[in-house]
């Protein structure tokens, strides 16, 4: 199994005799250990790149909303934005800190519950939430405003998980789709109720809930799933059986809805024309007016050079369209450099390559698939985030988890990392023990 190579470090923590000796010399049995004193537990690397993000999040906010100085339309000034943003950063601070105290099994007691909650927010939005930006729907309950599809994409893969932990013994073999188009039949019907609602019924549902108001988060969480499916040895010609089913229910549903108009279709084909236009349009020069919101971030990179303008001192922060959120990564680049810009998007890589690590420790499949799917949904928004600022990608609206304006998001993202630290906690205690 994938998790099997946790024994290794089963191995590398066991106690050896002269430790074994020096707890006896101490009055300690052999099997009891110190605890550790560190107030901030679990997995030291992914703290450091944390705090730095944190860090950076307040100095792009700032500096990238000092043209509200010079705009009366808005309400709020520079220093209640900061003093906001702020705020955010110290409930996140205190929100990672209570989380990876948590036992993961915690989190794996709740899951179902977690998720059906995610799922009756997200579907409220539809009737009761707030629009904004064209697209994100966002329920307000008093002061607090969030975006529940967010927190949806973390419930999906704590699900699967879970399942797919339940079913690790008879997993490579099972049948997650069925075999014949005689569905009531007593065997297609089992086929059905044991393995392909519970296994795939969460991922389609959370996809159906959010695809009408964020394709590209639906396209996210259908994606991590069928990579946890993969991790967790589900048979590989299942899942293929699954993509190709859910390509001609997806092209079959997209024609529908452009029929009758629904959802955000006529968005997303506008963005797509755009990108289109950009790489195989006219060259001819035109007036800031008439660029699109990704050749301003272009034109911020290109100001930025290796070392940048300078923090606070990017003559950008006009030019370029919500700087403080979805094109944060270009401000970013404009202010400090392609050379910090380029540390910065390892810095979201190194997150997704210490969660696999942190995963590979585990000796159950629960906080392996969970570490996996969480960091990869951290490392994945990031590169979607910056892929579009280069024009790799058509717009998507994904923000850069940890660093753009906004507390709801900044609070989900580290509500992944947090468990992700609870599990490298765990691990690490767990070696302590022996």
């Amino acid at each position: 199994m994938f998790w099997s190579k946790g024994d290794k470090a089963k191995k590398r923590g066991t106690a050896t005799p002269a430790s074994e000796a020096s707890k006896r010399a101490k009055g300690m049995k052999p099997e009891e250990s110190l605890p550790s004193s560190r107030i901030f537990e679990g997995d030291r690397t992914l703290w450091i790149i944390f705090t730095v993000l944190l860090v950076i999040s307040i100095l792009v906010v700032y500096s990238s909303m000092a043209k509200m100085t010079y705009d009366a339309t808005l309400k709020m000034s520079l220093f209640d934005a900061l003093q906001k943003q702020v705020v955010f950063v110290i409930g996140a601070v205190m929100l990672i800190f209570i989380v990876h105290k948590i036992d993961y099994k915690v989190y794996m007691r709740w899951t179902y519950l977690f998720y059906l909650i995610c799922i009756i927010c997200t579907v409220a939005t539809y009737f009761i939430g707030e629009k904004t930006n064209e697209a994100a729907r966002w329920l307000s309950i008093g002061p607090i405003k969030f975006q529940p599809s967010e927190a949806l994409k973390i419930a999906t893969i704590l699900t699967l998980a879970r399942v797919m932990e339940s079913r690790q013994a008879t997993i490579n073999t099972l049948k997650i789709i069925p075999t014949s188009f005689r569905l009531r039949s007593p065997k297609q019907r089992e086929i059905i109720r044991k393995n392909t609602i519970p296994l795939l019924g969460p991922v389609l549902l959370s996809c159906i809930v959010i695809v009408p108001a964020h394709t590209s988060s639906a396209l996210i969480v259908f994606i991590i799933s069928i990579i946890m499916l993969y991790i967790g040895r589900v048979n590989l010609g299942e899942i293929t059986k699954f993509c190709l089913v859910i390509g001609l229910i997806g092209a079959l549903g997209l024609g529908a809805m452009e029929a009758a108009g629904a959802g955000r279709i006529d968005i997303a084909k506008r963005r797509i024309e755009r990108w289109g236009n950009e790489w195989f349009g006219s060259t001819e020069a035109r007036s800031i007016s008439d660029i699109s919101d990704t050749q301003r971030a272009l034109i911020a990179i290109h100001n930025g050079k290796l070392v940048g303008e300078g923090a606070g001192q990017s003559t950008s922060r006009v030019l370029v369209t919500h700087p403080e959120s979805d094109y944060a990564y270009a401000f970013f680049v404009s202010e400090y450099g392609i050379i910090l810009g380029l540390i910065l998007m390892l810095l979201y890589i190194w997150i997704f390559f210490r969660a696999m690590d942190i995963g590979q420790q585990c000796t159950t499949p629960f906080p392996t698939l969970m570490t996996l799917g969480l960091g990869l949904l951290i490392t994945a928004q990031a590169l979607l985030h910056i892929l579009v600022q280069v024009n790799f990608l058509p717009e998507t609206g994904q923000i850069l988890p940890f660093i753009s304006r906004g507390g709801s998001s900044l609070l989900l993202s580290t509500l992944s990392l947090g468990m992700i630290i609870s599990v490298s906690r765990t691990n690490h205690n767990k070696r302590l023990q022996r």
